[in-house]
């Protein structure tokens, strides 16, 4: 049975590091994750800083030992979206991708730590990744497993819990009626968040839902 992982690791311990360390208050969140060749992962990243911060971002990212080929995707003031490759301290991932044949739903990095939440194709198989990385000395804290059958509909279509709440909310209280019974201002202002937050929240969510559920198996997301 598929099962699902929610695991951590210390940020100095993967990818990303320097950057994290050279320009505070940056989160990275990464989009989605191709393995082109066994030994090249190239992962979709929104950075996530104030817009003051994005020269200094993106020469830290040239310079980070774990990243090459840094290609700038979209830039929406305060949050970028990136491709590039991932060296040096993610071989963990290559074991997940490559020999493993898992997926990672999502993965979320601040100044501290990683989060990633990853679909293996078995229970097996998140037990041999376990002990790959206690026998290459990595670091990893598994926070909670369970099966696909037993996880959220959320789990199938790579949305986070604040994407799942926040589009069932929206088709609730009438957003996507026509007309619309809520606007937008209304909806964000019942969630608690900013009008911005709501529609980058949308913006993602959506982008989960087609990468999952319309173009698996299709090639990478341009």
């Amino acid at each position: 049975m598929s099962t699902i992982a929610i695991v951590r690791l210390p940020a100095s311990e993967f990818a990303l590091e320097a950057t994290l360390e050279r320009v505070p208050g940056v989160t990275f969140e990464v989009e989605r994750v191709v393995a082109p060749e066994a030994e090249r992962v190239m992962p979709y990243v929104w950075a996530t800083a104030d817009p003051d911060q994005f020269d200094a971002l993106h020469a830290a990212l040239e310079d980070d030992p774990t990243t090459d080929d840094i290609e700038l995707l979209a830039d929406l003031d305060d949050e970028w979206l990136f491709r590039m490759e991932w060296v040096g301290k993610t071989r963990f991932v290559i074991h997940v991708l490559v020999e493993e044949s898992g997926t990672i739903i999502d993965a979320n990095g601040n100044g501290d730590e990683w989060k990633l939440r990853i679909l293996f194709p078995t229970r097996d198989a998140l037990g041999v990744t376990y002990q790959y990385c206690e026998e290459h000395d990595i670091p990893l804290e598994i926070e909670q497993i369970y099966r696909l059958d037993e996880s959220p509909r959320r789990g199938q279509y790579g949305l986070t819990k604040e994407q799942y709440d926040t589009l069932v909310a929206a088709l609730e209280e009438g957003y996507y009626d026509i007309p619309r019974t809520i606007s937008g201002e209304e909806l964000s202002r019942d969630l608690g968040i900013s009008h911005q937050a709501l529609s980058e929240r949308l913006r993602r969510a959506y982008t989960n839902l087609i990468a999952n559920a319309l173009v698996i198996g299709e090639g990478e997301l341009e």
